[in-house]
């Protein structure tokens, strides 16, 4: 069949419209802040083999990892699941394609009127709580995957339409905030049943009958997009490591080492070997989160010219160790590997190419700074999930940006109001945080500060990076500065706490949080 161009542009634009829908549903009936403030989701739509079709732009760390949970789900409910139907998952191992626990996806069939399976649609959220030993999920110390939250392997959480009542009521008996996970679990079924009703309405069109001639078509466009601009690089080979504060479990710093390979055959290679083993603390990074960290390099060198699906990384290798830091085995604990690894990973990755290629950032804040509240008042327990902002790497043509979300992050702001008509906290405090970018030809952005309040008693989890190792400059030029914790007591003493941490805050104390600015650069070589 051939395929006409205009058609082809027509069905790309009408499937990453309906994740973009899908998208608008989850974060308007979603109950949590995390969702529906901070925006902390992804959608996605895959075709009969499971491979990505479109997708909405949404968090980078869901995005290139999503790809794993949707061939297993295929593999096993194929020819079992119906209309309706939507299997959940969050479990870390390989074979699922998870990340950590709080990062629940849902995903359901799609068929055409003889009931042939045509696509799959699936949604992934950031839940506040999913059990474990602190509130929140993201515990600084944990040493096992199980001390994390409830671990989900596949299973059908709606069947035909109808809530599983079993599998539900088991999911919310083993969180802090019940009605608020039931929420937003049935909030991603919306948006998964919403990219269903569309996705059926496009298959029922006559000129889109054939869609998996078009889907090989995409494919093989974006394929030729890629390797279009890598044929415009230098080719050869790059090295470069960097490293993470601690492990989680002491303070033992942890190395992340790549060598990138850009072939004269248009391929790029990411070759982890020598980064550090696995650890005992919960800075694991699964292989999905390794991939997604990659891809977003990738999708950052190629543009928005070429749409994102299956085949603009086919030109891409990934070779991490098993039982490395990059690609562990299950039951190791793996929380801030989602946050704080993967951003670390890119900062490794940009570390090797710009040696290459020179127009690429310095290091950006290299963390998501994670904070992690929960208490309980009047009516039952509570919880708050939060990142925050810091500054970009400059470039050898431009400074940085201040106060950003940076790289493996695309989540917003939760504003103040939403924080403190929900929650016994009070934000005394949100500006940039001037001179902390990197000097050079041009500077670094600036990163944060924010400082929180608290008005009732609290536990506080803080998963952060940069506070020991700073974000590094290029061709000579300044680091961005480190950042810091530091805990104000109600007598107004200071005490400096560690990048990971878990602690009883009291009413009336007040934690700061100054996030790294980005390295500076001076002019390309």
């Amino acid at each position: 069949m051939e395929i006409d161009p205009i058609s082809l542009t027509i069905l790309q634009n009408r499937l990453e419209g309906i994740a973009e829908e899908m998208s608008k549903v989850l974060r308007k009936s979603s109950y949590s802040p995390n969702i529906k403030e901070r925006a902390d989701f992804s959608c996605a739509i895959f075709d009969n083999q499971a491979r990505l079709v479109a997708q909405a732009e949404a968090i980078p760390v869901h995005l290139g990892s999503m790809g794993f949970v949707a061939k297993p789900i295929l593999e096993k409910y194929k020819g079992k699941w119906e209309a309706g139907d939507a299997i959940i998952v969050n479990s870390p191992r390989a074979e699922f394609g998870g990340t950590h626990l709080p990062d629940i996806s849902l995903l359901a069939p799609v068929f055409d009127k003889n009931m042939e399976l045509r696509y799959i649609v699936a949604t992934r959220a950031h839940h506040a709580d999913v059990g474990g030993m602190v509130p929140g999920s993201l515990p600084a110390n944990s040493t096992e995957v199980y001390q994390e939250g409830l671990i989900i392997p596949p299973i059908k959480l709606f069947s035909k339409g109808e809530v599983n009542k079993d599998v539900m009521d088991l999911i919310l008996e083993n969180v802090r905030t019940p009605r608020e996970r039931k929420g937003d679990l049935n909030a991603q079924y919306s948006a998964l049943m919403l990219g269903v009703k569309r996705l059926e309405e496009l298959i029922q069109n006559t000129e889109f009958e054939q869609v998996e001639k078009y889907h090989e078509a995409l494919f093989k466009e974006s394929k030729q997009g890629t390797e279009k601009i890598i044929e415009s690089f230098p080719k050869g080979s790059a090295l470069f490591e960097d490293y993470l504060d601690s492990n989680g479990y002491n303070d033992n710093p942890v190395k992340i080492r790549c060598k990138v390979t850009i072939t004269e055959d248009n391929r790029i290679i990411f070759d982890f070997e020598g980064s550090d083993s696995q650890q005992p603390g919960n800075v694991n990074a699964p292989f999905s989160i390794t991939t997604a960290a990659a891809y977003y390099v990738v999708r950052l060198l190629i543009g928005r010219n070429v749409p994102t699906n299956w085949g603009c990384f086919r030109p891409i290798e990934i070779k991490a160790p098993k039982r490395s830091v990059v690609n562990p085995d299950f039951r190791v604990a793996t929380s801030s590997a989602n946050t704080e690894t993967s951003q670390r990973i890119v900062d490794t990755i940009l570390g090797a190419m710009v040696q290459l290629i020179p127009w690429l950032p310095a290091a950006s804040q290299g963390t998501m700074n994670n904070v992690i509240i929960g208490g309980t008042k009047e009516d039952g327990n509570w919880t708050i999930y939060e990142t925050i902002g810091g500054g970009s790497g400059a470039t050898c043509r431009e400074g940085g940006t201040s106060a950003i979300q940076c790289h493996m992050t695309n989540t917003e702001n939760t504003p103040i109001e939403a924080l403190e008509s929900q929650f016994p906290l009070i934000v005394k405090r949100y500006e940039i945080r001037e001179m902390s970018g990197g000097t050079g030809d041009f500077s670094g952005g600036n990163g944060i500060v924010r400082e929180y309040e608290f008005q009732s008693d609290a536990t506080v989890s803080l998963q952060t990076e940069r506070r020991k190792f700073r974000p590094w400059g290029i061709f000579g030029a300044g680091p961005g500065a480190n950042g810091e914790n530091i805990l104000i007591s109600k007598e107004g003493k200071k005490r400096m706490l560690k990048g990971r941490t878990t602690f009883k805050a009291e009413k009336g104390e007040t934690l700061i949080i100054k996030t790294p600015g980005g390295g500076g650069a001076n002019q390309c070589p």
